[in-house]
């Protein structure tokens, strides 16, 4: 079959590109395009391609009875098998049929994770449609700019506060719209293209088995099944083509790079409370599980508002996936209650840190054995942390969408929780490189799949180059957009990150910065700008982000925001500090507790302890061009509300045209290039052309 031709790289030493025999087609804009896949003769990457509805077929083969999706119902948790969960995908799938689904046009689906949002997702893909998640705080512009740039049919949304937003909408600029279901509201509608759940899934018992199979059965796996959209803070949202074959590979590859696996008597777990927007959320949520027979509970809505620890309690899951903010949350958890311990608690507590610490130093050396030390130390601290947090029966700690701080990453591993950090993008169907607590290193990003392949395109061996991939988890394209394609894909069919990374010498990647991040003072100097300023971030825990600016001037000023409380509804950065922020302040003897009290009245102690952080941060600079000169404490945290962060979340944190690597940022999201640009400083360097802030100088 077409699909089935090889299309094959050489391994490439970093600084150089080898000439590669390039077949046609490995890259298509078009909804209804085919690629050729890049099979290998041998090894990983080598596997018969697969569509999603074969891998599901496979999975309810093997699994039919295990209990697939799991949601909290009043009393108790309910629960559908594979069995189950596949007829009520398929039922789902002939009813977008019935209410006009087109081929290769998108299902929308808007709002919280919930079985729906699965069983749309999957009967989208079934019925020959494009799987689309918006994400559930897009305003209705961006809602609708997704609507007709994927040619959506029918949304499937979550409550009257999502179909409100769609309605404001006018009625010419939703086009493609069929229908519009709701999944978490008991109205019976029925009338004017607007339906329950419940009428929804009935439409489907009109529309012949048959004519769904024949839909399933024309799929081949080099076509596309699922659209992720960027974040689209330069210029409008992409549109990520992912075909079939990208996501049954990828999974393929991860479960075994990470040893997950369904056994007679041990089933895996995880819990759904990312938004599934994100490909990396996808990936854990939806497609592993069909994999390997994984079972997936869904958080309440307001998880990330309190309830997160309560449900992994229950839940106990073996793998989980965080944010940055959220191991954050789970450090500052246990912070609170080691804070409240008496002092013989406390000497036991950082006895069993600094046993995990040589612990796992002695492991990523290769020395396995374990003292007498450390199985105390487990049975007296690290195993009540793991089960504080609901994480005890987890094997697999991971964090995604941005980079994990140092200081967290240790915190962790000192209390024998090892946090794996990936790297990827949306374009790689999530990971490219992954660690595993069997292959570990701290800071790195891992190593890369099985079957796919890294080069760092640069100067030369010692130097950091550009990290470019290829393997069975590139990319089909940019949906109708093929300037944005080619610039991503090179003629040898190299997917290229404009990330910055060296490779250690047993293949550990580690990301250095952004290609389009350096800035280039007035004295030609080049500055990489990520390293600094996750400097500054760790030397003052009070700052939330750190914004390097200098491009073009005589010298560095850098942008600080404070943690803060948000908004749990949308995500808006509060005046109130957080609780981690608050204890910064007394320490210093402030009695602040907002940004703004910081801010108006630039509060003595808290500008001097930002000062002679700034000066510890200078003391590591290599020459003078890396020395900041100025900083501004803004009145408010970045956000995706307020137009200074990007909402696209994946394994690396933002698209390749924005910001950097696996595993930072609270939220995990990514900033506005144009933060950066001389434009919105003022000739002088003295204050930002939106909001004037002070400037503070030696």
């Amino acid at each position: 079959m077409t699909q089935e031709k090889e299309a094959r790289g050489h391994e490439v030493q970093a600084g150089g590109l080898e000439e590669i025999q390039v077949a046609p087609r490995l890259w298509t804009t078009h909804r209804d395009g085919e690629v050729v896949l890049r099979l290998s003769k041998q090894h990983a990457g080598q596997e018969t391609p697969m569509t999603i509805p074969e891998l599901f077929q496979e999975s309810v083969k093997r699994f039919s009875g295990h209990p697939a999706l799991a949601w909290k119902g009043r009393r108790k948790w309910n629960t559908l098998s594979f069995a189950q969960y596949y007829t009520a995908c398929r039922t789902a799938g002939r009813a977008l049929l019935k209410l006009g689904l087109q081929r290769f046009h998108g299902v929308g689906i808007l709002g919280s994770n919930s079985k729906e949002w699965l069983i749309a997702a999957v009967g989208a893909i079934m019925a020959g449609g494009l799987c689309v998640g918006i994400y559930s705080t897009s305003s209705a512009d961006a809602c609708q700019y997704v609507i007709a740039h994927a040619k959506v049919n029918i949304l499937v949304a979550e409550n009257d506060q999502q179909l409100r937003k769609i309605l404001s909408i006018p009625h010419h600029r939703l086009e493609p719209l069929k229908a519009i279901v709701l999944y978490s509201s008991d109205t019976r509608h029925g009338t004017n293209n607007l339906y329950s759940w419940d009428e929804f899934m009935e439409l489907g018992n009109s529309v012949p088995d048959a004519q769904l199979d024949q839909i399933i059965k024309s799929q081949k796996a080099n076509q596309c099944a699922v659209l992720i959209y960027t974040s689209g803070t330069v210029g409008d949202p992409m549109g990520v083509m992912l075909s079939h074959d990208n996501i049954t590979w990828t999974t393929r590859a991860v479960v075994q790079d990470l040893g997950l696996a369904t056994t007679s008597g041990k089933q895996e777990r995880v819990l759904s409370y990312l938004p599934l927007s994100h490909i990396a959320t996808q990936m854990i949520d939806i497609w592993i599980p069909l994999r390997i027979g994984a079972l997936t509970y869904f958080a309440q809505p307001d998880a990330l508002r309190g309830t997160l620890i309560s449900t992994l309690k229950e839940v106990k899951p073996t793998t989980f996936l965080g944010v940055p903010r959220i191991w954050e949350k789970f450090q500052e958890t246990i912070e609170g209650s080691v804070s409240r311990f008496s002092s013989f608690k406390k000497k036991m507590f950082h006895w069993a840190e600094r046993v995990g610490l040589k612990t796992h130093l002695r492991q990523m050396l290769g020395k396995t054995d374990l003292s007498m030390n450390y199985h105390m130390a487990k049975k007296l601290v690290f195993n009540k942390v793991r089960s504080s947090l609901g994480l005890d029966h987890c094997h697999s700690f991971l964090s995604g969408a941005a980079p994990l701080s140092e200081a967290t990453l240790e915190f962790f591993l000192n209390l024998d929780v090892p946090i794996s950090e990936s790297y990827g993008l949306s374009e790689s169907s999530g990971p490219h490189t992954i660690s595993s607590w069997r292959d570990y290193k701290v800071l790195s990003c891992g190593k890369p799949l099985s079957g796919c392949k890294s080069l760092l395109l640069g100067d030369g061996q010692d130097s950091p180059g550009e990290v470019c991939m290829w393997g069975r988890h590139v990319f089909m394209g940019y949906l109708e957009r093929e300037d944005a394609t080619k610039e991503m894909v090179d003629e040898a069919g190299w997917l290229h990150s404009g990330d910055l990374g060296h490779v250690d010498g047993q293949g550990f990647l580690y990301i250095t910065g952004r290609i389009k991040e350096l800035l280039i003072t007035a004295g030609g100097e080049n500055v990489a700008p990520v390293r600094i300023e996750a400097l500054v971030k760790k030397t003052l825990p009070i700052v939330s982000n750190a914004i390097l600016v200098g491009d073009r001037a005589t010298f560095l000023c850098v942008l600080l925001t404070l943690k803060c409380e948000t908004n749990p509804t949308n995500g808006e950065p509060l005046d109130q500090l957080t609780s981690q922020a608050i204890d910064f302040c007394k320490a210093l003897g402030s009695q602040a507790s907002t940004v703004s009290e910081i801010v108006r009245s630039q509060d003595p102690l808290v500008y001097a302890a930002i000062q002679r952080g700034i000066d510890t941060v200078n003391k590591e600079a290599t020459s003078n061009a890396e020395r900041i000169r100025k900083w501004a404490i803004l009145e408010k945290d970045f956000s995706i509300r307020g137009g200074e962060l990007g909402g696209s979340r994946d394994f690396s944190g933002r698209r390749p045209s924005d910001s950097h690597h696996g595993g930072n940022s609270a939220d995990s999201l990514h900033r506005v290039s144009s933060l950066r640009a001389p434009s919105a400083w003022s000739p002088w360097g003295l204050g930002c052309g939106a909001c004037h802030p002070q400037i503070s100088t030696r």
